[in-house]
């Protein structure tokens, strides 16, 4: 039987292929039969990468539709929709490696300074959200192997939502803070 990590993975690389050759190649009901979890509610980022760089990274933050769903529709919408990209072309389709990762669902985490919340936030196990009235960003556990050190991870986190680093010392109106941890699938490099 296929590893559900390989299943995940064709999907999604089935799902951006279905795109650039407008050919059916993800029969859902084939799949939901085979497979029940992908059945459930789930929520899943999908990251492209390209000679180890990044080349597109769009997902759910909660999960809104079934797994299934929210893979098809994140795995294309990393590949063509991801503003900070220009949409994958079909001679690029052999060279990216695809990540899928599966959220948990994400828990506040209640925090008085910096401090406190350095203490509670784990390098390298959780994702983190960070949100102050209408702006919001997360980055995935994966992004602390580039920003491993906390206060840079959150400067980044806040920079990325578009708010300004002087919540970081700031003690009045704090962003509200989340975490999330996530299973990890990612292809073999090519």
């Amino acid at each position: 039987m296929e590893k559900l990590k390989d299943i995940l993975l064709k999907i999604a690389r089935d799902s951006i292929n279905e795109v650039l050759t407008n050919k059916k190649l993800v029969d859902k009901e084939k799949l939901l039969k085979k497979y029940p979890e992908l059945g459930e509610d789930r929520a899943v980022f999908v990251t492209i990468t390209e000679d180890k760089s990044l080349r597109g990274c769009i997902g759910s933050i909660v999960p809104r539709r079934t797994l299934l769903e929210d893979l098809i529709e994140n795995a294309k919408s990393a590949a063509f929709a991801d503003p900070r990209f220009n949409a994958l072309l079909k001679d690029e389709f052999n060279k990216i490696q695809i990540e899928v990762s599966i959220l948990t669902i994400p828990e506040e985490i209640e925090y008085n300074d910096m401090k406190e919340l350095e203490n509670k936030v784990r390098p390298n196990i959780d994702g983190v959200i960070v949100k102050l009235h209408d702006k919001q960003a997360t980055f995935l556990p994966q992004v602390w192997e580039q920003l491993f050190d906390f206060e840079t991870f959150l400067a980044k986190l806040y920079l990325k939502a578009g708010i300004t680093t002087h919540y970081l010392v700031s003690t009045e109106d704090q962003p509200e803070i989340y975490t999330y941890q996530v299973e990890k699938f990612e292809e073999e490099c090519l």
